[in-house]
């Protein structure tokens, strides 16, 4: 069933987003005739690495008779006006995608975070995601209703909050913001422990009051990449220093912020 054939279980929201955009080249919302085979067929790419055996193209017309109820030949990057998506994209990937879409910038997501996150520890509690979507929407301009609201956000904390301590982690949270702002899922990878990040830390915490200056940003990282046996070409310190920036406060960059972008937590 053309149902079954394209619910991509192992495309995620940035892997969408990054096939869509070579298609929807005009930013109109949708992609249409010729381009929906070679779309559909890029994104069985992305699902197996290896371009798809079988006849994508008669695959493709089933989905599309199956869903493009108005008969026009389109697939639309609408949520609310086509239930397309819903089809391709598994339903935790399909509500990151809709966030990817409509929040404006990684510091509006930053403004919006410390409003609830006031402690700087890198956490809000789940009982505050609704406000803290809330507030994102209405930064983005989008129209929402409560009951739609409620259900972005009991999705969302299915999504995040895992092992149901009530809490919402910065690290995973910014999978909202869009992919080509996306400054902590960039050092995802990194293999340094957080024991060994808080013992660097500690050494330019001089004053022990849980933050350090932006000034003192590159020495630390210095000697978080030594530690981590990475370049420490002033080229990389550059690279993750203006990715990491959002993440200041008033010039103040903090341990448990920091440690949650720069660290494994495995």
């Amino acid at each position: 069933m053309a149902n079954s054939y394209f619910q991509l279980g192992e495309v995620s929201a940035a892997q969408f987003l990054n096939t869509w955009s070579r298609y929807d080249i005009d930013g109109n919302g949708y992609i249409e005739d010729k381009e929906l085979e070679n779309f559909f067929r890029d994104l069985e790419i992305a699902r197996h690495g290896v371009a798809p055996e079988s006849n994508v193209k008669e695959k493709m017309q089933k989905f599309m008779e199956m869903y493009d109820k108005n008969s026009d030949g389109k697939i639309e990057m609408s949520e609310h006006t086509c239930p397309q998506l819903a089809q391709i994209l598994p339903t935790e990937e399909n509500f990151l995608l809709f966030f990817r879409q409509n929040v404006n910038s990684r510091n509006e997501f930053m403004e919006t975070w410390r409003k609830y996150d006031a402690d700087q520890s890198g956490y809000i509690e789940a009982e505050e995601l609704k406000h803290f979507l809330r507030d994102l929407l209405m930064k983005a301009n989008k129209r929402y209703d409560e009951p739609k609201l409620d259900e972005y956000t009991h999705t969302i904390l299915k999504i995040f909050d895992t092992n149901q301590d009530g809490k919402l982690c910065l690290a995973e949270m910014t999978r909202l913001i869009p992919v080509q702002e996306n400054f902590l899922l960039k050092y995802q990878g990194v293999t340094l422990k957080p024991s060994d990040f808080s013992e660097i830390f500690a050494l330019h915490d001089k004053d022990k009051n849980g933050y350090i200056e932006e000034k003192d940003f590159d020495a630390l990282l210095r000697d978080l990449l030594k530690k981590d046996n990475k370049d420490v070409s002033i080229q990389t310190i550059k690279s993750i220093r203006k990715s990491i920036m959002p993440l200041a406060d008033k010039g103040k960059l903090y341990h448990d912020e920091l440690v949650k972008a720069l660290c494994s937590t495995t």
